[in-house]
């Protein structure tokens, strides 16, 4: 099995070193120093669960790497429509794009029954242009419980987790699904096949869809957001407008929202990506984890007060990033 991983950051290095370690023949797209580093001395992997290094191959050309089986992609949604001259030359005929993002997928609405089948949410598919550069009949879904970081150029420290679901859109049980989560599983994570990826989804979207524009908008970490009396009960209103509308397409997570915070403390002083983000002047990732639960709000006629609010501040903010040089 060939396996590609196109933006090989915490989590796409991370992946690839796994899967190289349970003998996959992994390439990593990566860029600068990091890619220098690994080329050197590999991906040096610092876990809790015992650290390892793994040499793959690693390159800024795909199309030196040539058709593989599965393309894992390690960046953001807010970059994936510019993906496809990436893409392009690592496909064959039945290769997979496993996109390991968080919330909403372009691929939401393809393969499900009902009036909205096959749709198009277009704040993370703008006329078309990730459908273009990432196929949704290609498509797997990834939903990322894992928390890795780049500790330094090559080096990924683990810090927790080793989940990765992943499942089709139609919600099949695919070869090609369990193809890769066997090697997945085969290189020390977990990676269960959901026949309902979309329930993982919209569990993992109540913190990002909460936490993150807040994150951004008041530079507070996880737990100063949950300890400040007014911003926790926006995050908790926050979260309740989201269940209603996951309710509205039919989803109903079975995690409560006292759960949800309470994992939130946990975390501490930790920054979400999108604080990160924006401390590193990187445009913030507001489409897919917030912009699209706003158009699914107005697309079933869900009242969603406070969301509108925070999307407001967090768009304006967005416009204001100046693009890196």
């Amino acid at each position: 099995m060939r396996v590609a991983v196109l933006g090989a950051g915490a989590i796409g290095a991370y992946v690839g070193a796994c899967l190289q370690r349970a003998g996959v023949e992994v390439h990593l797209i990566a860029r600068g120093p990091h890619l220098q580093a690994i080329r050197e001395s590999g991906v040096q992997v610092r876990s809790p669960r015992g650290d390892f290094v793994a040499h793959p191959y690693a390159t800024d050309r795909p199309d030196e790497v040539g058709p593989v089986d599965h393309i894992f992609l390690g960046f953001k949604a807010n970059q994936y429509a510019a993906a496809g001259p990436m893409v392009r030359p690592m496909l064959h005929e039945k290769t997979t794009i496993i996109a390991a993002q968080n919330g909403i997928p372009w691929w939401y609405f393809h393969g499900v029954p009902g009036k909205f089948k096959d749709r198009r949410i277009e704040t993370v598919d703008p006329g078309g242009a990730v459908s273009a550069a990432l196929p949704v009949e290609r498509a797997i879904g990834c939903v990322v419980y894992a928390a890795t970081e780049i500790a330094a150029p090559g080096q990924i420290r683990h810090l927790e987790g080793t989940r990765l679901s992943i499942g089709e859109p139609d919600g099949t049980q695919s070869a090609r699904c369990h193809e890769f989560a066997d090697a997945m599983v085969a290189g020390g994570l977990k990676c269960p096949v959901e026949p309902d990826l979309r329930h993982d989804i919209w569990v993992k979207l109540m913190g990002n869809v909460a936490f993150n524009p807040i994150s951004a908008l008041t530079r507070a970490s996880m737990i100063g957001i949950c300890q400040n009396m007014n911003t926790r009960e926006l995050v908790i209103e926050s979260m309740r407008e989201t269940l209603a509308v996951a309710a509205s397409l039919g989803v109903h997570p079975e995690v409560s929202i006292e759960r949800r915070l309470a994992g939130a403390e946990r975390a501490g002083d930790h920054k979400t990506s999108t604080l990160q983000d924006l401390e590193k002047g990187k445009p913030l990732e507001l489409d897919a984890i917030l912009g699209a639960v706003v158009e699914l709000a107005d697309l079933t006629g869900t009242e969603i007060p406070a969301l509108r609010v925070v999307h407001a501040l967090a768009d304006l903010l967005n416009a204001q990033i100046e693009p890196a040089a």
